[in-house]
């Protein structure tokens, strides 16, 4: 059920990366929202008709939060730093204690609807022969910094929810999230900032690595953001939604696209190879987010797909083949973000 009211105002955090510009440009075209107050760290010079922008570092205990949220009818909280993974403490400023100051702010200024962005990394080792629902316990992979941290959101959000019933949180917890934009934000992100793009073509990779356990879910980053906005204008859905497309992506699924030959290859081989080239500053990703990927649950969205009415456009594997053209390209868009950069 959509609520007919019209005329919102809803503030998004972290309102200029991957997730942040499908959200602000969705709700941005939505009849029944009036205007969408972006959050964000750097103004950027992309900005959607009913748009206004603040500079907000959530890392900060002076950026007065509840200012920004009065007279709004929802918050979407996306902001989220990844970086640096050398130092666990300057992410847990950020993202946990960011994340409590804005959930502290929602119920400060009285806005009526919290819709966080949780995530599949928030859940505890799970199978990868069948998918989870949301009850699925959410007490992460605690070696990585990521799970770790998502998943103390999730308790936080337990005692938030007992202490002020009177606001509809929802808490969204999509797959990898990708789309042609975002190519250039994610390289640098994950494999460095001096990892050509070019090389993501498939005549270059024959063999593809088969590492046991590397089963996960892809979404594009569009299809996640109408999920947002479904649950902005809903007037009952609360809770935890699982958001992910078909098919869940291995070696199998991999080397059909690429056109490349999966060869088996040792998980402690793997690792030990991602461990090198962390410590050695030439991966931005961790060793502890590696395992913690090989130790993600399939997720099942028939939640999703029942309340919210949602449906991904995009297969997975559409995604990834988007994904990788952007990789080529340099794509981006102009915020901080997201700013494209070709290398090589």
């Amino acid at each position: 059920m959509v609520s007919s009211s019209a005329g919102s105002t809803v503030v998004v955090t972290g309102a200029t990366g991957n997730v942040g510009t499908s959200v602000v440009r969705l709700l941005s075209q939505d009849p029944g929202v009036a205007s969408v107050r972006g959050l964000a760290r750097r103004m950027p010079q992309w900005s959607p008709p009913g748009t206004e922008w603040s500079a907000v570092d959530l890392a900060s205990d002076r950026a007065d939060l509840a200012e920004r949220f009065t007279g709004a009818d929802a918050v979407v909280h996306l902001a989220w730093a990844f970086q640096p993974t050398h130092d666990p403490a300057a992410t847990w400023r950020t993202n946990v204690l960011g994340g409590i100051r804005v959930f502290e702010a929602v119920a400060a200024a009285g806005v009526p609807v919290l819709v966080h962005a949780s995530s599949v990394g928030a859940y505890s080792p799970g199978p990868k022969d069948h998918a989870v629902d949301e009850s699925w316990p959410t007490h992460g992979w605690p070696d990585a910094a990521y799970c770790r941290e998502k998943a103390y959101l999730e308790r936080t959000l337990d005692v938030f929810e007992r202490d002020h019933p009177d606001v509809r949180v929802v808490r969204m917890r999509p797959a990898f999230l990708f789309k042609r934009e975002s190519a250039s934000e994610q390289r640098r992100i994950f494999g460095g900032r001096f990892l050509p793009g070019p090389l993501a073509r498939p005549e270059l990779l024959p063999l593809l690595p088969d590492v046991p356990g590397l089963r996960v879910q892809a979404l594009h980053t569009d299809d996640a953001a109408e999920a947002y906005r479904l649950a902005v204008r809903s007037a009952t859905a609360r809770g935890a939604f699982n958001l992910a497309a078909d098919p869940p992506l291995d070696a199998a699924v991999l080397g059909e696209l690429l056109g490349a030959r999966p060869v088996r290859l040792p998980r402690t081989a793997a690792r030990s190879a991602v461990a090198a080239a962390w410590n050695l500053r030439l991966l931005p990703a961790s060793p502890h987010l590696f395992d913690a990927v090989l130790r993600l649950p399939l997720m099942d969205c028939t939640r999703a797909h029942e309340e919210l009415g949602w449906r991904p456009r995009w297969t997975a594997t559409e995604v990834l083949e988007e994904f990788l053209e952007g990789l080529q390209r340099g794509s981006g868009l102009d915020t901080a973000p997201l700013r494209g950069r070709k290398v090589g």
